[in-house]
């Protein structure tokens, strides 16, 4: 057998010691006796009994272990033209003082910290330092709105607030303070501190409860690593896209920490002192849990970029960051690769640079369209790894895992499940599917460890969202297929299977033709009512830059490659010509948004998105004969 064959039948058969061997890579207090605790099942807890600190094994013990002088974090900053280098020791040093800083503030085990901060080093110091006195992080998108912001407080109950005065965008500068405030007139709940820290390009005026973050570090103890149990929580994210009643998502200490540490030799192949760049947000899961956790679990050296991969200043921005900084691997979402596929379709800004450090690209986050993968591929010349997961797993579901055993490439596919995930494909009877056959793809429980245990505050919640439909199993949401080679392949959420004519049908597999026409850049394709189909599909594509078509001529070539490649079937006859598409600013695209403006004429604009403007651009294709 093949190493990934040998380790998936192992986390099959025997994930009780699987898990416990993956735990060796872990410095614990008190070392777990056993992996796995199913008393309260559905509600599995991993690692029991075990007692650890998750900022000890990301900072502590690699200065301890030698590797003190080592990069940790590089914080690139495009904004402000801004480069600064942290050691282990000296963001150890940073990270308990203000852990210290924390705790004179009332701070202890078990409270709440909501951090509200961009892509600023003190991000990951906030986190870590949470992480330290055992104290419970919840961060919060820069930038979003005063009333979902106050959602998070109040079902967080923050004891303490960590805010930066503002956040910077290419054209404009966000001023966070008076979200904040604003954001606390609307909450029921009231921390007891607002921790400030002040950016030049927008200083905050600071009232009662606010302190300068300077002020916080200037006459604090440093302090210890608290020891706390595997189970509990060490942080809460609230999913993208939350309206209403928030849903945050729980991970606890001990399985996070082993399955990211596992996770990146076997999944990511880095280790100490090698250089790894996710270019996301602390906002998102992926900041979580690769830009802050992961790496420095690992020991190795993460970058925090603050910028964009296109306007800051141009479309090779990422390809200074790589030759600059020495990044061996690159994880970002295909929207960053699609936009400046969109600007640049010939890399000539890619040429300016040596990226010979770059050995392999992962992208996840949104569907990995195959045109996107084959530019990719053709102008780096180096495996180009799509792979799976939810905020809710915290680390990928499905992936090629290139430091267990490198796998061969299938377009479309994030190729097969990670040991410690057993996916099925399941039809709305909870029967599974033949082979090549879409249905809903499930995870048989229990999840592996440094997936959610549970829902904050919401036991019931998380059942019935997430374990119910199909009992024994996990529902991801998302719909897919398995071929004869145990290859995944994603091809939306469930909601995007429409179904035409009694016909169910993927949009996803439609947005796969229309990406492979040479004049699209980017492309989405929504199910909309119709009174005789029940829903017919409608596409709308986003052109490469500097191309110049018949508009009336590539709706003709589309329809008929859809025609030609999905079937008649389809009844695709309905596609747009516009000029971008509303996204979140974690890069997905809004469909869910999109459908209701053609079904209805309205929708609530979700607080994740990323340019409002955009949806209100496309609201006149969106309706019907738009």
């Amino acid at each position: 057998m093949g190493a990934y064959a040998d380790a998936y039948q192992r986390s099959s058969s025997d994930p009780e010691g699987f898990w416990l061997d993956a735990a060796d890579a872990i410095d614990w207090e008190r070392s777990p006796s056993r992996a796995l605790d199913d008393s309260r099942a559905p509600l599995y807890r991993w690692f029991p009994d075990g007692v650890l600190n998750t900022c000890f094994n990301a900072l502590d013990r690699h200065v301890r272990d030698g590797r003190g002088e080592q990069d940790a974090l590089v914080w690139d900053s495009a904004m402000t033209g801004t480069v600064s280098r942290w050691t282990y020791r000296e963001l150890l040093e940073r990270v308990s003082v203000f852990a210290g800083a924390l705790r004179a503030q009332g701070v202890e085990r078990g409270d709440r910290v909501v951090i509200y901060l961009p892509m600023v080093p003190e991000a990951a110091v906030a986190m870590l330092a949470c992480a330290r006195i055992g104290a419970v992080h919840s961060v919060v998108f820069g930038g979003f709105a005063p009333r979902e912001l106050a959602a998070r407080v109040d079902d967080a109950r923050p004891k303490v607030i960590v805010a930066a005065s503002c956040g910077l965008e290419p054209n404009r500068v966000v001023e966070y303070k008076p979200i904040v405030d604003e954001a606390l007139r609307l909450s029921e709940h009231r921390p007891d501190r607002v921790i400030v820290l002040q950016r030049e390009q927008a200083t905050a005026a600071l009232g009662e409860r606010d302190l300068d973050w300077d002020d916080a570090v200037a006459g604090a103890e440093p302090a210890d690593c608290v020891p706390v149990a595997a189970t509990d929580p060490l942080y809460v994210l609230y999913t993208s896209g939350t309206t209403g009643r928030p849903k945050g998502v729980v991970r606890d200490n001990g399985g996070h920490a082993v399955a990211l540490r596992w996770s990146m030799s076997a999944i990511y192949d880095i280790g100490p002192g090698e250089v790894f760049w996710t270019a996301s947000d602390v906002g998102w899961v992926v900041g979580h849990s690769y830009i802050v956790y992961g790496p420095l679990l690992a020991g190795a050296t993460t970058i925090v970029y603050e910028g964009k991969p296109v306007g800051t200043p141009d479309s090779g921005a990422f390809w200074r960051v790589i030759a600059e900084h020495g990044v061996k691997s690159l994880f970002t979402a295909p929207t960053a690769f699609r936009a400046i596929k969109r600007v640049d379709p010939d890399a000539v800004e890619l040429a300016k640079h040596d990226i010979s450090s770059l050995r392999s690209l992962f992208l996840a986050g949104e569907r990995l369209d195959p045109e996107t993968y084959q530019w990719a591929v053709g102008k780096l010349g180096i495996p180009v790894v799509d792979h799976w997961w939810q905020t809710e797993t915290g680390w990928p579901i499905c992936a090629n895992p290139r430091g267990l055993e490198p796998m061969p490439v299938k377009p479309g596919s994030p190729t097969v499940p990670v040991p410690g995930y057993q996916v099925e494909i399941l039809d709305q009877s909870g029967e599974p599917v033949p082979t090549g056959r879409d249905g809903a793809i499930c995870i048989r429980l229990p999840l592996p460890p440094g997936t959610l245990p549970t829902l904050w505050n919401a036991d019931d919640r998380f059942r019935g969202e997430y374990l119910e439909r199909y009992p024994g199993y996990y529902l991801t949401g998302d719909s897919g297929h398995v071929d004869e080679d145990g290859y995944v392949f994603v091809m939306g959420r469930t909601d995007d299977v429409i179904n035409v004519a009694g016909h169910r049908l993927s949009t996803g597999s439609m947005e796969a033709v229309l990406a492979e026409h040479p004049a699209v850049a980017e492309c989405a394709v929504i199910g909309v009512r119709d009174a005789l189909k029940g829903q017919v599909p409608r596409g709308f594509v986003v052109l490469k830059a500097g191309v110049e078509v018949d508009e009336e001529k590539l709706r003709g070539e589309l329809v008929a490659a859809v025609r030609d490649q999905i079937g008649p079937v389809a009844a695709f006859r309905d596609v747009s010509v516009v000029d971008g598409l509303p996204k979140t600013r974690s890069g997905k695209i809004l469909r869910k948004s999109m459908r209701e403006i053609a079904d209805t004429g309205q929708t609530k604009v979700p607080s994740t998105i990323e340019d409002p403007a955009v949806l209100d651009a496309l609201r006149p294709a969106l309706r019907p004969g738009g």
